[in-house]
């Protein structure tokens, strides 16, 4: 009886030991997807507040650019209008007749060069319009007194350039106004007013969206806080402040401060978020000053929801994807308790079965622990090498510049000295371009977007060209060195971009020359055929210079790779990836010592022979 009662207990234990097992094992379930859950959303939040400063900055720098560009053009109209009212015919006192025609109909052809405008118009001292020109289609107000208008009475009072606030032209088009008095010069004589009338809406819709609320869009005001511009165009000329616009749109008093802040002028560069029940907005406002003093606002406003919609859609695969995975891990758990639970007896062989395979990952960890340590190397020369190509770019572009520069100078100085500071300028100029140029060239390799203008032409004729080329540059830099090409003995016909082609063969010998302080350098070209019997061309650089280091050579195509004291060593990777881009190879080797203790290095590469070679050359051989 001892016996079977320690074994009822035993097993009473031994259940108690599973229940309280799986409790515990649940347990844990439920608190890992409360601490995902937790963990995630604070991290998608983190996501969000630092997506949404990022675009609310954006959105600030471009209500501004906006701004100072509607400003520009409002100036450059001003100043337009101004040259008129300066004209001698106006100045003279004559309102109309052909010489006004002629003068108004080339500034109006001006203006419109700027944005469109419904009509220029002339007024004399009685504020009578004498002279009125119209964009096709719209009425012409000739003999119209326009007294009752207050930028007509503001521009005589203060005889000075007004920018008037909207409103409804005769036409019921809603306008603003840019009048000019036109005052003699000598007697100060009040002769009448030059003025121009510019339709809101098109004139706004330049700048940006003012039609769909559903993405970003663009709403102006004038300095009575009245419409100009709004999607909502039945609100064109209500006040931002009027009861109905108030309730129409549920302004909040986040909004209302914010717009006072902004009409004010005491507030530049900020932005406010607010709900008015059809969704939250940033909202980003500036004033545009024009006689130092705020006459019009833009508004930029833009959904949340747009801002958003990008990154959420990166965050819910995210979020399934790790749900998928602690749901999966949970599940294999349950499995494994159920498992332990049935087969109790084969607990010894599974705990070394799972012994063994945790030793297995704990060595593929420690397998992808090296590789990530080894992938941060990488990453830490790959940024070593970024700072030394910025450095090297800085230099190399800083040193053509500032030669340039001093040439200018120069040549400001001591212009019977033209042809020797042009030189030296166009010289410095050809080696920016070229900088230039190889900076573009490897931004669109690795953006991948780098087009081939392919045409047919001989690989023979385009290097022979660039032999003799470069045979007159080392004649004219008194080098050392002898340059030779072997053609071969028919035409190759390539389909290729010349231009990239031309420049991997330039990169070639410009390195050969460079490295090569005497002796010789041998371009030859042959035709190959691979084990797939496609022929190809085969083109060969050899030189007897000092040879490549044996540091740079395994790593000579990569980027930023250079032991020159100029250049930016975008040579080489620029050339590989132009020869792979049509389907060739590149590839270098050092020469062996010979007899001479020349060293020196080759390069090889091969190009595709277009089919057209092989019958032509049929026809050479017939």
């Amino acid at each position: 009886m001892e016996r079977k009662g320690g074994i009822i207990k035993a097993d009473f234990l031994s259940r108690k030991r599973k229940e309280i097992g799986i409790i515990s094992v649940l347990a844990i379930i439920i608190s890992s997807f409360i601490l995902f859950f937790y963990q995630q959303n604070i991290t998608e939040q983190n996501i969000k507040d630092s997506v949404f400063n990022q675009y609310k900055d954006r959105q600030i720098e471009t209500t501004q650019i906006i701004s100072e560009r509607i400003e520009s053009d409002l100036k450059l109209i001003m100043s337009i209008l101004q040259g008129i009212a300066d004209s001698v015919p106006l100045q003279q006192g004559e309102l109309y007749g052909d010489k006004i025609q002629k003068i108004m109909k080339e500034k109006f052809d001006q203006i419109n060069d700027i944005t469109k405008v419904d009509g220029l118009f002339i007024a004399d001292e009685d504020n009578i319009i004498t002279y009125n020109i119209v964009s096709e289609g719209k009425r012409s107000f000739v003999n119209i007194d326009i007294s009752f208008r207050d930028y007509v009475q503001e521009t005589r009072n203060g005889l000075r350039p007004t920018f008037s606030n909207g409103f409804k032209g005769i036409d019921n088009m809603f306008s603003i106004a840019l009048t000019v008095p036109i005052v003699n010069s000598d007697s100060g004589k009040y002769i009448g007013i030059i003025g121009i009338q510019i339709p809101t809406e098109p004139f706004f819709a330049h700048s940006g969206n003012i039609n769909n609320v559903d993405s970003q869009f663009l709403v102006a005001y004038d300095s009575k806080k009245d419409y100009l511009a709004t999607p909502r165009t039945q609100f064109i000329g209500k006040n931002f402040f009027d009861n109905n616009v108030q309730k129409f749109f549920n302004v909040t008093d986040i909004q209302n401060n914010y717009y006072r802040k902004v009409f004010s002028g005491k507030l530049l560069g900020g932005s406010a978020v607010y709900d008015f029940g059809s969704g939250e907005r940033l909202n980003t406002g500036h004033p545009i000053l024009l006689q130092e003093k705020n006459t019009y606002f833009i508004f930029v406003i833009t959904p949340t929801t747009q801002i958003y919609s990008h990154i959420n859609d990166i965050l819910h695969t995210e979020r399934v994807k790790g749900f998928s995975l602690i749901f999966g891990l949970s599940f294999a758990i349950l499995i494994l308790i159920i498992f332990l639970i049935k087969w109790n007896n084969t607990l010894n062989i599974e705990v070394r079965k799972r012994t063994k395979e945790l030793q297995e990952s704990n060595r593929q960890l420690s397998l992808s622990n090296q590789e990530i340590a080894l992938a941060n190397e990488e990453l830490k020369v790959h940024d070593k090498m970024q700072k030394e190509f910025i450095n090297i770019a800085s230099h190399e572009i800083k040193t053509p510049l500032q030669a340039i520069l001093s040439a200018s100078q120069l040549l400001q100085m001591y212009p019977e000295r033209q042809k020797k500071f042009a030189s030296a300028i166009q010289r410095n100029a050809i080696r920016l371009q070229r900088l230039s140029n190889d900076i573009l060239d490897v931004a669109k390799i690795e953006s991948r977007s780098l087009k081939l203008n392919k045409e047919l032409f001989d690989l023979n004729e385009v290097i022979s060209n660039i032999v003799e080329d470069y045979k007159t540059i080392i004649v004219n830099d008194n080098h050392s060195v002898k340059l030779c090409f072997k053609p071969s003995n028919y035409a190759l016909f390539v389909e290729a971009d010349k231009e990239r082609i031309a420049g991997v063969i330039s990169n070639l010998l410009s390195n050969a020359i460079k490295f090569t302080k005497k002796g010789e350098i041998f371009v030859s070209i042959q035709k190959e055929i691979d084990n797939s019997i496609n022929p190809y061309a085969l083109v060969i650089v050899k030189d007897t210079g000092e040879g490549i280091d044996p540091e740079i050579l395994p790593k000579i195509f990569s980027k930023f790779i250079t032991k020159s004291y100029e250049g930016l060593g975008l040579g080489m990777y620029i050339s590989k990836n132009m020869v792979e881009a049509h389907g060739g190879k590149i590839w270098t080797e050092n020469k062996n010592n010979n007899k001479n203790g020349n060293r020196g290095a080759i390069f090889y590469f091969t190009l595709p022979l277009s089919k057209i070679e092989e019958t032509s050359n049929n026809n050479i051989d017939k």
